[in-house]
């Protein structure tokens, strides 16, 4: 199985997407959506915009852990 978003609807009636990676962990979820396509849009958001973003370590000066 090849990394793949899934669209799924919530225990709130919400729309949210979900990225399952290549071994079928679960890597990311996104936040409530009211509306399939504002669900799609979040997936093209993190494909288009941030595909090279850089990570921030906010743990502090010890690596919180």
């Amino acid at each position: 199985m090849s990394a793949q978003y899934e669209v799924y609807i919530d225990e709130a009636g919400e729309r949210r997407w979900r990225l399952r990676a290549d071994n079928g962990e679960i890597i990311a979820v996104s936040e409530g959506y009211t509306s399939l396509t504002g669900a799609l849009n979040g997936i093209d958001a993190v494909r288009e915009v941030a595909p090279d973003a850089p990570v921030e370590d906010l743990t502090g000066p010890t690596g919180g852990g």
